[in-house]
């Protein structure tokens, strides 16, 4: 596990994001694995000021995003697939129809997560995910007690995520409470993968990480178990 430590927020996301597009520039139709939430915006943002400055092309790309809202549509606000939309996928040359984002209205979810599993093997795996970092140690939306060998599958969100993600949806909006997530073992297929964590309140999570043993109780401990994973942290993470 090599451990990046960046002076701030913008820093990792430099440092992010010139992971993601060197991936693209060595392998024009590299399969990533995208993110939603707080921490990647400022990634996005820069690989979209590149795409435009400098004119890296996503035209043969493929993207498997980690993870989708039981119950929401995609134009809903609050989807994470209106999140990729707004803050890359619009922006960019990257064909909508080479994106890949769990569908949270299928009528069969069980059948949606084996598709998605499926689509994700066909594409020949991913060659770079991003992740994030729950105040629980969760990686997608795989909470604490997840079966490392778990695949993409329909996840009951613990109290905790869903206050943490309340903020992202309006006054008096219920949240979902179940969500479509990449599972354990599906992530640790990844060829590379890149953790991003930020801000003094993943601080603690961060120090669990770094010096507890692999356990399901700490999910996104598995990573100890990969052979190229980097973790990107700011210095307020490392404020402990």
């Amino acid at each position: 596990m090599e451990i990046i430590r960046a002076t701030d927020y913008d820093d990792l996301c430099e440092k992010a994001a010139v992971m993601l597009i060197s991936q693209v520039q060595q392998k024009p139709n590299a399969v990533l694995g995208l993110a939603t939430g707080a921490t990647p915006t400022g990634i996005y943002q820069k690989m979209v000021a590149d795409h435009q400055e400098r004119g890296t092309s996503y035209a043969g790309v493929r993207t498997f995003n980690l993870d989708e809202y039981v119950g929401l549509p995609p134009e809903h606000p609050s989807s994470f697939a209106y999140y990729m939309r707004k803050q890359l996928f619009d922006r960019i040359d990257l064909p909508l129809a080479q994106t890949h984002i769990p569908s949270g209205i299928a009528a069969d979810l069980e059948q949606e997560c084996r598709q998605y599993e499926e689509a994700i093997l066909a594409a020949g795996g991913i060659d770079m995910q991003i992740l994030g970092i729950g105040m629980n140690g969760h990686i997608g939306f795989n909470e604490p007690g997840t079966p490392f060998q778990s695949v993409t599958h329909v996840v009951t969100l613990t109290e905790s995520t869903r206050k943490a993600n309340r903020r992202y949806f309006d006054e008096g909006e219920t949240m979902p409470s179940h969500a479509i997530t990449m599972g354990l073992a599906t992530i640790m297929r990844s060829k590379r993968i890149v953790l991003l964590v930020s801000g003094k309140h993943k601080a603690p999570i961060l120090h669990r990480l770094l010096n507890e043993p692999v356990s399901e109780d700490l999910p996104a401990s598995i990573l100890k178990q990969h052979s190229h994973v980097t973790v990107i942290a700011d210095a307020d993470a490392w404020d402990q």
